[in-house]
C-alpha cells in the first residue's frame, strides 16, 4: 500500500480551516513518534521497525500534522494489509498533550478509508482491555470484540481484546 495523505475527518477550526491534517509518515517525524510511543505504546517500537514499517508496500503509516506547523506529528496510526482483503491496525496514538481533541477519530477514519480503497474487507486489531477510551473509540466506528487474548501485553501484563471490523467494502 502507498500513503496517499488521505486527509479523513481531521479536526477543524469554527471556520473550517484544519487544526490537523492527516498526511503520511516521514522519516522527519520519527523522532517525535518515538516520543508519543514511549508515553502510549509498551512495549514501544524500535527506531528500525517504525522506519521499515514507513517503506512497506502493504503498510499505510500516517500522521495527524498542524496545520500551523508547529507539530511534526501530534499522533499517529499503522494499518498493514495482511491478505488479499484483510488488514491489522498495528497501532494508533496520540500525544497525551493532543488528547481529547479528535485527532483518534480522524486517524483512524483516515486508516479505515484507505484499507477501504484498497479491497480491505476486514481490519482486526488488539487493545489492551483496560484502555477504555480506545475501546469506546473502536466501538463507535463498528469494530467489535471477538476474543480475548491472555496476558497478551507486558509491563504491565495484561488481557487484550481482539476487534474487527468486517465489510468495509458494503458499508
Amino acid at each position: 500500500m502507498q500513503n496517499d495523505g488521505n486527509t479523513g475527518s481531521a479536526p477543524k477550526h469554527a471556520d473550517g480551516s484544519f487544526v490537523y491534517y492527516i498526511a503520511p509518515a516521514e522519516e522527519s517525524c520519527i523522532t517525535q513518534i518515538m516520543e508519543i510511543e514511549q508515553e502510549s505504546i509498551s512495549p514501544p517500537w524500535t527506531h528500525g521497525a517504525l522506519l521499515g514499517e514507513m517503506y512497506r508496500d502493504d503498510s499505510f503509516f500516517a500522521v495527524a500534522r498542524s496545520a500551523a506547523g508547529t507539530t511534526p506529528a501530534a499522533g499517529f496510526v499503522i494499518l498493514r494489509k495482511t491478505s488479499e482483503d484483510e488488514g491489522e491496525l498495528l497501532q494508533i496514538a496520540v500525544s497525551r498533550v493532543e488528547r481529547r481533541r479528535g485527532i483518534a477519530n480522524a486517524l483512524l477514519l483516515a486508516a479505515l478509508a484507505y484499507a477501504e480503497k484498497n479491497a480491505v474487507k476486514t481490519v482486526f486489531l488488539e487493545v489492551r482491555k483496560s484502555n477504555v477510551p480506545a475501546v469506546s473509540l473502536y466501538k463507535k466506528y463498528g469494530l467489535s470484540t471477538v476474543r480475548t487474548r491472555k496476558d497478551y501485553y507486558s509491563d504491565p501484563t495484561e488481557d487484550a481484546l481482539v476487534m474487527r471490523i468486517q465489510d468495509l467494502q458494503e458499508k
